[in-house]
């Protein structure tokens, strides 16, 4: 379109985006917006699986994470939690030519628990805690330390009013931000599992130092 066509559907400050459709690649999920819709279906999909947690339990779906973390901020303010489980994509820059350091994780491989990224070092007891569990349940996951962005986990550990024992699970994820994201179904499934079960077992875990 020209200029001039193109100014009679879109001003300056609207959001676009491509089309794009979800389509299924093998035992993969390919289609935009996956970051960080995935995230959106794993905490629905862990929300009905949940059978007992003997203590409050608060499940946010923010806003604004990529210009700030303004929603996992407000939201931990006001909710002073003592431990958090943040859910995010993360980079599987598992393709033709990548080093293994640069890979972050990969698709088919697991969920992944989060170690650190720039912007939060994961409690070592919340790392330490979802791997037991994982092994417990016998849930496939990979390490993830992110060499760069950041996810809700830093405003969960540190919005609240004390501070929390905070981690991530991070579903691995090609070619994040662009209109062709795609996780693995399996992966997805242990996202599932591995919150799910994490929230039922917290209270019976040794937090102390």
């Amino acid at each position: 379109m020209t200029k001039e066509e193109v100014e009679k559907y879109v001003s300056v400050g609207n959001p676009i985006t491509r089309q794009r459709s979800l389509i299924e690649m093998g035992n993969n999920i390919n289609c935009k917006s996956l970051d960080n819709r995935i995230s959106v279906f794993i905490l629905i999909e862990a929300l009905k699986q949940i059978q007992n947690h003997p203590y409050d339990f608060y499940a946010v779906f923010t806003v604004q994470e990529e210009v700030g973390l303004r929603g996992a901020t407000t939201a931990a303010h006001q909710i002073n939690p003592d431990f958090g489980i943040a859910i995010d994509t993360t980079i599987a820059y598992d393709v033709p030519g990548a080093k293994p350091q640069e890979k972050i994780t990969e698709l088919g491989k697991g969920t992944a628990i989060k170690i650190m990224d720039s912007s939060a070092i994961a409690d070592y007891r919340m790392v330490n805690y979802l791997k037991q569990t994982a092994s417990n349940h016998s849930i496939q996951w990979q390490p993830e330390i992110l060499t760069a962005g950041g996810t809700d986990t830093a405003p969960l550990q540190k919005g609240g009013k004390m501070g929390a024992i905070a981690g991530a699970i991070s579903i691995p994820t090609r070619h994040i931000h662009q209109v062709i994201e795609m996780v693995n179904k399996d992966d997805v499934k242990h996202s599932i599992n591995l919150l799910s079960r994490a929230i039922e077992g917290l209270d019976k875990f040794d937090w102390n130092f």
